[in-house]
């Protein structure tokens, strides 16, 4: 092979000569261009304690706040909030700590009384956050009064037999105080007139809650503890993730409606699948043009966003028995561009005839060609076909995910495609592939240290041959190029 005079060692000369070891000693990194971007991304994953944590429902009618004060009890813009009604659906659980005492707080969706459909279901999940939690914190609209509603949640929450604290919000200043204590009515002793918005009133509101809720486990320091993998549900609206995930919890954790966009707030669950713990995160369907939509849907999907960062893998959902949309290749995209691990699932295969089997498979071949590499699995989230499939196939992405090359492997490979496959000559030159190393992992990215800025489709031919000798299946590969710049001469050689 022919090469630049000076510029070192031949291709051939690569897989038997090259020393990892003396080549790093004489590495000085002031020669070298980053070519690539920042390569030291992704951090130690967060250890998940396992021990049982109070319990705080927050519940109440629609718009009175509730979501409001569950960011202002838990420090954080987290829960999804719009000034109408009926924003939050599912039951949200989010950690939360006050004077030193954890526990956990569970947003609910409105209850209503004599409902149907979608509000009959969000009622339900309510009720569902009642009977499990250790303690109840209702919340009541003071600007309004007692309503006809909230005199039937008393009785809901009577009928339960757990502590209750009254929440009195809105009240904004001294002036509406007087507006809290005519909740005295109610029969559940003392409202504490709270402002959500503002924060006035909440700690006296809080010290409350902790004299009713028990005593969390004792923290422990100085021990990691690894936590159950954590698996986002993505895909776009009404495609099945919360049915999905209901069939995985064996219950209805979260509700599910023929309405598009059903899903708000990120849910979370524990799922137990093939003898491990995982942690499955039902996330609101991502839309065509994001930028477009207003209000808690806009805010919806930046949650969504945000729960793909903390995930590992991403199961993609996507119907099947529709034509493969735009909408889906801009969501897969999303998830390798976010380096998650990747399964795709082909949901509701059970409304699949041959024809469509047979188009399915030309759709995937044409519009999902940059994810040959992703594990596919066809599922029914209604029927629970194949369900069993799914598990292995989040296994061996993770594996992928977390694959670490040793560096002379990886570097007499790299001699091999170098010499079989040389870089095309372009300017009178040819760039060449020096020496590689695997950066880190999560996913796998690797730096190729070179004379030359390599082409993007000679970088596409690396990640490939990468892929045919070590497999990665089920994770994207990131491959950076540092340029070896050459030395100026010094006066006087």
């Amino acid at each position: 092979m022919q090469h630049d005079a000076g510029s070192g060692a031949s291709a051939d000369e690569f897989p038997g000569t090259f020393d990892p070891e003396a080549w790093e000693a004489d590495y000085d990194p002031d020669e070298w261009v980053d070519a690539g971007g920042d390569l030291l991304g992704g951090g130690e994953e967060e250890a998940e304690a396992h021990a049982h944590m109070p319990v705080l429902a927050v519940v109440g009618r629609p718009n009175v706040g509730k979501s409001t004060l569950v960011n202002r009890i838990i420090g954080r813009r987290q829960a999804v909030v719009e000034d109408t009604p009926g924003v939050t659906r599912d039951r949200v659980k989010y950690d939360a700590d006050w004077n030193g005492r954890r526990f956990t707080v569970v947003d609910t969706g409105g209850w209503e009384k004599d409902v149907q459909g979608i509000d009959l279901s969000v009622a339900l999940q309510a009720e569902f956050a009642i009977d499990n939690a250790d303690a109840i914190l209702f919340v009541v609209d003071a600007t309004v009064g007692a309503t006809d509603t909230d005199e039937a949640v008393v009785k809901l929450l009577r009928r339960a037999g757990k502590p209750v604290v009254l929440a009195a919000n809105k009240v904004d200043n001294m002036a509406q105080e007087a507006d809290a204590a005519t909740l005295w009515s109610l029969g559940l002793g003392e409202p504490y007139p709270v402002s959500a918005v503002h924060g006035r009133g909440s700690g006296d509101l809080l010290d409350a809650v902790l004299a009713v809720l028990p005593e969390a486990p004792a923290q422990r320091f100085g021990t990691a503890v690894g936590g159950p993998r954590r698996v986002a549900l993505l895909g776009r609206p009404n495609v099945g993730k919360s049915s999905l995930l209901n069939k995985l919890a064996g219950e209805t954790r979260v509700v599910v409606d023929p309405l598009a966009g059903t899903t708000r707030d990120p849910v979370d669950e524990l799922v137990e699948l093939g003898g491990k713990t995982w942690k499955f995160v039902d996330t609101a369907g991502i839309r065509r043009r994001v930028h477009l939509t207003q209000g808690a849907d806009f805010y919806a999907s930046l949650r969504t966003t945000a729960a793909l960062e903390k995930a590992e893998v991403a199961v993609i959902l996507i119907d099947a028995s529709e034509r493969l949309a735009e909408q889906d290749t801009r969501i897969i995209s999303l998830a390798v561009d976010s380096g998650r691990a990747i399964v795709i699932a082909y949901n509701k295969w059970d409304l699949l005839d041959e024809e469509r089997r047979y188009y399915l498979e030309r759709e995937i071949e044409q519009d999902l060609v940059q994810v040959q590499w992703a594990p596919r699995v066809n599922v029914s989230a209604k029927t629970g076909r194949h369900m069993e499939k799914l598990v292995p196939a989040i296994e061996t992405a993770l594996e992928s995910w977390e694959t670490r090359i040793p560096t002379g492997r990886l570097n007499a490979f790299l001699g091999q495609i170098v010499a079989a496959h040389p870089h095309p000559v372009r300017g009178g030159k040819q760039p060449r592939i020096l020496f590689g190393t695997q950066a880190g992992t999560k996913p796998p990215r690797f730096v190729l240290f070179t004379s030359g800025f390599l082409e993007a489709g000679y970088r596409r031919f690396v990640e490939r041959r990468l892929r045919e000798e070590f497999g990665f299946p089920g994770t994207p590969i990131e491959i950076r190029m540092k340029v070896r710049e050459k030395r100026s001469r010094k006066p006087g050689r």
